[in-house]
């Protein structure tokens, strides 16, 4: 029996009876012995917690009362988390296969000068089929440089930087940035880690999530990074609201 963990898989979710399923399932067919498997709901009063009673057997630790959004519960996650290192998969997100940890679980496990181990995502196309999208390689960008369910964490990293919780949308960004520029080592992995979720909040209110980007890197970046960055935000900013987005 397994008393250290490697990996906390993480889910927050609240009324997410249509999502949550499809979570579970994936998470189970993932999960080992040296793998720990978190819920925070934020005390959800449709089918939620019923979804997830029929799931008791891969959870570990449940936990389901009011929190102040995502990024609060996310950081509430993390305080119960013992795994050496958390991946992110919130409700309606899945592991691109059952197989995904046979491939990362190696890495994290022998990487001991890395923090932060990422890989691809899957991606539906406009007729339905998935195609492998590609993360970006490590620096310091203007967005995000490949998607947090795509990205194993050291637990210390989300210890030091607790998610900005007056960040709605981008305090992942905002996380990772702090990360990069702080010298904590990436490590890309070029294979699939998780299938995107298109209907997420981030993506769906676009501009809102570029606004708090350029919050973001005007906070934080030097001079000569904003100089470089802004321009770059400014265009996807503009073109998000051409789109109504």
């Amino acid at each position: 029996m397994h008393s250290k963990k490697i990996l906390s898989i993480i889910t927050v979710c609240y009324r997410a009876e249509n999502l949550i399923e499809a979570t579970l399932k994936s998470v189970e067919s993932v999960k080992t012995t040296d793998v720990e498997y978190i819920i925070v709901d934020g005390g959800s009063t449709d089918g939620t917690m019923r979804l997830v009673k029929q799931y008791a057997h891969i959870v570990d630790t449940l936990r389901s009362e009011p929190d102040n959004g995502i990024y609060d519960a996310m950081n509430k996650a993390r305080t119960l988390a013992t795994g050496e290192w958390i991946i992110f998969m919130n409700a309606g997100d899945i592991f691109a296969s059952a197989h995904v940890l046979d491939v990362f679980k190696p890495l994290l496990e022998k990487e001991s000068d890395v923090d932060v181990i990422y890989g691809d995502i899957l991606k539906e196309g406009k007729n339905g089929e998935l195609y492998c999208k590609k993360a970006y390689p490590p620096g310091n960008y203007h967005k995000m440089f490949f998607c947090h369910q795509a990205a194993f964490t050291r637990r210390i990293l989300l210890e030091k930087y607790p998610f900005d919780t007056s960040c709605k949308l981008s305090a992942d960004f905002k996380f990772y940035k702090q990360v990069t520029l702080a010298g904590y080592r990436f490590l890309y992995h070029s294979h699939p880690v998780a299938v995107f979720d298109t209907h997420g909040a981030s993506n769906i209110h676009r501009t809102k999530g570029l606004a708090e980007n350029i919050k973001i890197i005007s906070d934080l970046d030097c001079f000569s990074e904003k100089m470089r960055l802004l321009p770059r935000i400014y265009v996807s900013y503009f073109f998000a609201r051409l789109r109504g987005k």
